[in-house]
């Protein structure tokens, strides 16, 4: 079982820049390393988050921050759980989506019930027995609500919204909901289907094929039974778009020393190059087969200097170009 833990990306930087809070501040605040927003892919123990969750409260002094983050929140953020979420055809599917990779977030199962005439999304923390700050439970849900109308560009309102702990003052939050809040023994939120189903103006099925095997190799990459080499691939796939994909930069995401991380990938039949090369080639397949996407994007995607590296990578791969990979997928398709 992997250790607990709260993940952080680059969305953190932007809200942080559009509620006007420095982070500095925040990080200072919470005991945190000043440049824990500028590390890539940095994860927190769960009492670190706590702390670094109520240092923003204090620094905000805004007792309505969970609304002003959601208010924030924009669908460019790339957050890939939010990216995937939008991608999808409505509410339902997008709650399906964030369930089964919550745990890249952190350890929050999201369980999702349908009725014939309910969905219910229903958030449980697993890093007992410390307790969520209330402010994060009501982010949360208010999350499921901003989704929804964010991909429908409508007023989607819950019928139900029901936590532990009912934040000090209601009204506000019930305003923004267009619901009630009721204290019960769980934290979760309840939609008609007929809301649930609401088709998505931002559904891309074609975009949620290209970063759908993203997602599953960094929940991968969670797993205890993880191999070394799977870890490092998760890693690269994540580093590659942003030219990240260098030894160093891997050895430093997962905590581990260049001469550790060699040795234990040379003990499962694998080298660092290896695994880049395998990891690319397979990246590009899948781009070529799978999206539109010119041999150049795809080469920024791969993380190379310029296309005529690619090229000159992709041919010493498979013996052919990109352009007749992708000929030869249309033909077969």
């Amino acid at each position: 079982m992997h250790e607990h833990h709260y993940a952080l990306d680059t969305t953190w930087r932007t809200l942080l820049r559009d509620l006007e809070i420095v982070p500095a501040n925040v990080l200072r605040r919470a005991g945190l390393p000043d440049d824990l927003f500028q590390q890539p892919s940095a994860r927190l123990a769960p009492q670190d988050y706590y702390r670094l969750w109520d240092s923003l409260e204090a620094e905000s002094a805004d007792p309505l921050l969970p609304i002003r983050l959601c208010e924030s929140l924009r669908s460019e953020s790339f957050s890939p759980v939010l990216f995937a979420a939008l991608c999808s055809p409505n509410l339902l599917v997008a709650a399906q989506r964030i369930a089964h990779y919550k745990t890249l977030i952190g350890p929050i199962r999201l369980d999702v019930t349908r009725t014939a005439d309910t969905v219910t999304f229903q958030l449980t923390w697993l890093d007992t027995p410390l307790l969520p700050p209330t402010s994060l439970v009501l982010l949360e849900l208010l999350f499921g609500v901003s989704i929804g109308r964010m991909g429908t560009r409508e007023p989607v309102r819950p019928l139900t919204v029901t936590t532990t702990v009912l934040p000090s003052s209601v009204t506000p939050y019930e305003d923004y909901l267009g619901a009630r809040i009721q204290r019960g023994t769980a934290h979760s939120i309840t939609f008609t289907l007929a809301y649930a189903t609401r088709p998505f103006l931002t559904s891309n099925e074609q975009l949620w094929s290209v970063f759908e095997p993203e997602l599953r190799q960094r929940l991968a990459s969670l797993e205890a039974s993880a191999t070394t080499a799977q870890r490092v691939r998760a890693a690269l796939l994540e580093s590659l778009p942003s030219g990240l994909a260098t030894i160093e930069a891997i050895t430093q995401k997962l905590a581990m020393s260049r001469r550790t991380l060699q040795r234990r990938i040379e003990a499962e039949g694998t080298s660092f190059q290896g695994i880049l090369r395998d990891t690319r080639e397979a990246l590009a397949r899948h781009y070529l087969e799978k999206t539109n996407l010119a041999p150049a994007e795809i080469s920024f995607l791969l993380g190379f200097d310029e296309p005529n590296s690619f090229y000159r990578a992709f041919r010493s791969w498979t013996g052919t170009t990109p352009d007749g990979v992708r000929r030869a997928n249309r033909r077969t398709a």
